[in-house]
C-alpha cells in the first residue's frame, strides 16, 4: 500500500513539474498595437465586431503568437495619436498598426502637418523599440474637397511607407467607403459587414508581416 501511494505521488509530481515547465517555457505574445480612431474603435458597433477584434481572431486561427491591443479613439486625428503614443509605449510594441490621419482630412487640416505628426508617432515607436515592424492603413478623402487637398492627402500614406521602410494598406476602406449597405447612416463608419471586409484588406497586408516580419 505504501509502494502504491508512493508510485502515485511521483507520478502526480512528475505532471505537475512537466506542466510547470511546460507554462514556464511558453514564449509570450508579440504585440500589434492598433493606434487608431472611430474605425479602430469599431463606432456604432460591439467591440468584437471591430477590424482589430476581427484580425486577433484570425492570428488566433492562423496559430500566430501576437495579441492586438486596440488602442481606437473616436475622434482622434493625427495629433492626438502623437500625444498619447507615449502612454501606450509602456508596453512594447512589436507591430505598430497606424490607423489615423481620417479625421484631420474630414476637418479640412493641413496634409503637411498630418504627415508630421504621423512621422512623429512612427519615430517614437522605432525610438523605443527600433526592430518595431510598422504598417500603414492609408486614407482618402471624397472628391467634394477639392482635387488639389485630396491628392495630397492621398499621398501621405505611401510617401509615410517609402521613407520608413514599413508597410502599406493602400486604402483602409477599400470596398466598403461610399457603399449605403456596408455603412451606417453616417455614411463613415462600416457597419459589421463593412468591418469584416476592412479586416480583408489589412490581413493581405498584415498576415506576411507576422509570419515573415524581417
Amino acid at each position: 500500500m505504501i509502494q502504491l501511494l508512493a508510485g502515485l505521488f511521483l507520478t502526480i509530481h512528475a505532471t505537475s513539474v512537466a506542466w510547470a515547465a511546460e507554462t514556464t517555457n511558453q514564449v509570450p505574445a508579440k504585440s500589434i498595437l492598433v493606434l487608431g480612431d472611430s474605425l479602430a474603435a469599431g463606432y456604432g458597433l460591439d467591440l468584437s465586431e471591430s477590424f482589430p477584434a476581427l484580425l486577433q481572431k484570425k492570428i488566433t486561427e492562423a496559430g500566430l503568437n501576437f495579441e492586438v491591443v486596440n488602442a481606437g479613439l473616436s475622434g482622434d486625428t493625427s495629433a492626438g495619436g502623437l500625444r498619447r503614443i507615449g502612454w501606450q509605449l509602456r508596453r512594447k510594441v512589436d507591430v505598430l498598426l497606424l490607423e489615423l490621419g481620417g479625421n484631420d482630412g474630414l476637418r479640412g487640416l493641413s496634409a503637411g502637418q498630418t504627415q508630421t505628426n504621423l512621422q512623429g508617432i512612427i519615430n517614437q515607436v522605432k525610438l523605443k523599440n527600433p526592430e518595431a515592424v510598422v504598417v500603414i492603413a492609408g486614407m482618402q478623402m471624397p472628391g467634394n474637397m477639392g482635387k488639389e487637398y485630396t491628392d495630397s492627402f492621398r499621398n501621405i500614406f505611401p510617401d509615410l511607407a517609402r521613407k520608413n521602410q514599413a508597410h502599406l494598406v493602400p486604402f483602409l476602406l477599400e470596398g466598403v467607403a461610399a457603399k449605403p449597405e456596408l455603412n451606417l447612416p453616417d455614411m463613415i463608419h462600416p457597419t459589421a459587414e463593412g468591418h469584416r471586409i476592412v479586416t480583408e484588406n489589412v490581413w493581405k497586408v498584415l498576415k506576411p508581416v507576422l509570419t515573415n516580419p524581417r
